[in-house]
């Protein structure tokens, strides 16, 4: 048990370590706020039409349920994971809500070549119950990398917005593929219950409800967060008022990460 114990404390130095390590390289938090964040050097990767359709779209969302997803194009993950790089961003840039910690991060690297750049899903500790990392490898494998490998960056980008709502809500449903199946080593499993600890140590109690802010109610926790897309907010043009900022939220390393 003691040894167990010691293993358990040695992971989680050496994860914070690391995440802390990320956070140097990582670009500050956008100044004025935006969830669609397009941080590579051309600043081409969807039409500005496109980029302002996704925009409101992620806001709309945010406004509807209180749950932040943030989209977020990189050239490179300066010598990091697609996971360690996603997670720390998430904490940095503090995507979701402090109470509820209720964000999500989908990372893009443009670079690598065919085949080797890499996509990653962070999901935010309040949420990992509605979207566990068998969720998330299944939206990026039937709805964001099939558009993205064949160029089509923006249809990929919607059918993931649209799948990590209705998983957020309980709703999707995940379509079946044969894969190999992963093996899970110690490392893995003391991963796993270091943050289960972290998540309910940082839930204060877990459970109850949240009101959201069209004063509807979910579960906390990750099992159900209401709402829908709303319809009024926007930013660059359009009606409404935009995004107001990210609200704190924090995450530990749950989501799932591929290649394109």
């Amino acid at each position: 048990m003691k040894k167990v114990s010691y293993l358990i404390c040695l992971s989680l130095l050496l994860t914070t370590t690391v995440f802390a390590q990320v956070e140097k390289i990582l670009p500050a938090r956008p100044s004025p706020a935006h969830l669609y964040n397009d941080l590579t050097k051309s600043s081409s990767f969807l039409t500005k039409a496109q980029a302002d359709y996704l925009e409101r779209t992620l806001v709309s969302f945010d406004d509807s349920t209180s749950n932040q997803i943030t989209v977020v194009v990189v050239e490179n993950l300066e010598g990091y994971t697609a996971n360690e790089y996603a997670t720390a961003l998430g904490r940095k840039w503090g995507v979701g809500s402090q109470t509820f910690n209720n964000g999500v991060v989908v990372l893009i690297s443009t670079g690598g070549g065919d085949g080797n750049r890499d996509a990653y899903i962070a999901v935010g500790y309040g949420l990992e119950g509605a979207i566990p990392d068998v969720t998330a490898d299944a939206i990026l494998e039937n709805e964001l990398i099939p558009s993205f490998r064949e160029g089509n960056y923006f249809e990929g980008f919607i059918k993931t917005v649209d799948a990590l709502k209705k998983a957020s809500a309980g709703e999707y449903k995940q379509k079946r593929k044969k894969r190999n199946s992963p093996e899970v080593g110690i490392p893995t499993i003391i991963f796993v219950i270091i943050l289960i600890l972290i998540s309910m140590l940082s839930s204060r109690g877990g459970g109850g409800t949240m009101i959201n802010r069209r004063g509807h109610r979910g579960w906390t926790g990750g099992t159900w967060m209401g709402g829908g897309w709303g319809s009024g907010s926007g930013w660059g043009g359009s009606g409404g008022g935009g995004f107001g900022g990210f609200g704190g939220g924090s995450f530990g390393g749950g989501g799932a990460g591929g290649k394109w």
